[in-house]
């Protein structure tokens, strides 16, 4: 029933163009990067099919617990610099490219990018404040673009969330613009203690569709940067409830929910550690994700000529990181064994990546967590197109076979409250750098618990 509820919104309730360039630039290439990508894989090179570009890090909110350095001088990926990295990535065979920020649309070249890309697929993620009626025609005739619109919460909850007044009512303009012009628009959440009751809800889902959404997109809350803010972070049973109702409601709901956490039989991955997505930040510097703030190349060729694929698949920092974090954990390695991150970083010399200059610092007293892994607690897919779509695009991709995580993965090593929820590890002294099944020594942490 919701394969066919599905099929018919797709096609009757978007534009045919744009449903073509969505199928086209995004379902074939997109396919058949993703099968590069494999091929590639089996001859030990990893250059990812998806490329996630934080293009300025200016934003105009303020967000609890954001990690972007979006008070500091402005800095942008420019027109020639954004040719140059998406030709190349297309010339790998790439044509889908997320677009971060900071906030997207303060780029005053984002259109000039958009549409210098016809042949290429682009997902904005905004929230959505500055989508004008008149930014909106822009993008429906373009037709390459969907912009991800942030909605945290509802009025009261955004505006502590976000730090600026009124942002629930503008944010909803912004998507009202995009649906008003035909836009294919998707709505995301950052599911953190403030906002779940409240958004991980049927009700929730049935106005998306009713509005005419096409897409949403559950992110989980990571407490990450200056102002960490954990007690923001989900408990490890919010987390099996947050997974439980996206399978749940891709099995009933004609909207399609996307996460980036599992594959089709509920077990736990990391897009970075299978290489499918890294990230390049503001200032060009190229990183494992968008909060591993470090790195040892960059898109720009001061002192590096090499093109863009053989600065990825040469990449050794990148490999150690993927190898680090496949063998430690098939959770977020960054939550789960900060410790064992601060010694890849030292052992390469890995450049603190933001304006701040303070990563070094924020990873050093950083707290074990736990994050999406729960072994022996999946949740597979249930509905049959999920499931098969993830088995042929997105899963590990083998990168966890034969390893044993019972000695490295946070589950294992943080020992429970009296409630059942985990606790943070103060001390992991000992553990080897890119070793799995290192044994820590633990001591028990009053920060709260996090996913």
């Amino acid at each position: 029933m919701y394969t066919l509820q599905m099929a018919k919104r797709v096609l009757f309730e978007t534009n045919k163009r744009l449903l073509w360039k969505l199928c086209w630039n995004l379902g074939v290439k997109g396919t058949r990067s993703v099968l590069l990508h494999k091929r590639r894989m089996r001859r030990g090179q990893f250059f990812p099919p998806f490329l996630y570009v934080s293009i300025i890090n200016s934003c105009n909110l303020r967000c609890q617990g954001c990690w972007v350095d979006i008070g500091h001088k402005q800095e942008t990926i420019d027109l020639q610099a954004m040719n140059r990295l998406i030709n190349e990535a297309k010339e790998a065979g790439n044509s889908f490219f997320g677009i971060v920020g900071g906030e997207p649309f303060m780029h005053p070249e984002l259109f000039d990018i958009l549409a210098a890309h016809p042949d290429s697929y682009f997902q904005i993620f905004t929230n959505g404040q500055f989508i004008t009626e008149d930014k909106a025609k822009q993008l429906f005739d373009l037709g390459n673009v969907t912009p991800l619109i942030s909605v945290e919460g509802n009025e009261i909850i955004s505006d502590e969330r976000r730090g600026r007044s009124d942002v629930y009512n503008k944010t909803l303009t912004g998507v009202e613009n995009c649906l008003n012009n035909n836009v294919m628009t998707g709505i995301c959440t950052s599911l953190c203690r403030t906002n779940i009751d409240d958004l991980l809800t049927e009700t929730w889902i049935d106005r998306l569709i009713d509005m005419g959404v096409l897409y949403t997109w559950f992110h989980v809350y990571r407490p990450m940067g200056p102002d960490a803010t954990p007690d923001l972070c989900l408990t490890p049973e919010q987390q099996q409830q947050a997974r439980e109702f996206v399978v749940e409601m891709r099995a009933r709901k004609p909207i399609i929910i996307i996460d980036a956490y599992y594959d089709g039989e509920g077990q736990a991955l990391c897009p970075a550690a299978n290489g499918i997505s890294h990230h390049i930040n503001p200032w060009g510097d190229i990183e494992p994700c968008p909060i591993v703030q470090f790195s040892r190349e960059s898109i720009y060729s001061d002192d590096d000529d090499r093109s863009l694929f053989d600065k990825f698949t040469q990449s050794q920092f990148l490999s150690d990181f993927r190898q680090l974090s496949s063998e430690t954990t098939r959770g977020c390695i960054v939550l789960e064994r900060p410790d064992l991150l601060n010694q890849l970083v030292t052992k390469h010399e890995a450049k603190d990546s933001t304006a701040r200059q303070t990563a070094h610092q924020e990873l050093e007293v950083m707290i074990s967590r736990t994050s999406q892994y729960h072994p022996g607690k999946e949740i597979p897919e249930r509905n049959w197109y999920y499931r098969v779509a993830k088995k042929l695009l997105f899963n590990d991709f083998g990168v966890y076979s034969g390893h044993d995580h019972t000695n490295s993965a946070a589950p294992y090593l943080v020992p429970p409250t009296a409630d059942g929820s985990p606790e943070g590890i103060a001390d992991t002294s000992g553990s080897g750098c890119c070793s799995a099944g290192t044994q820590v020594t633990l001591g028990v942490s009053d920060s709260p618990s996090e996913l």
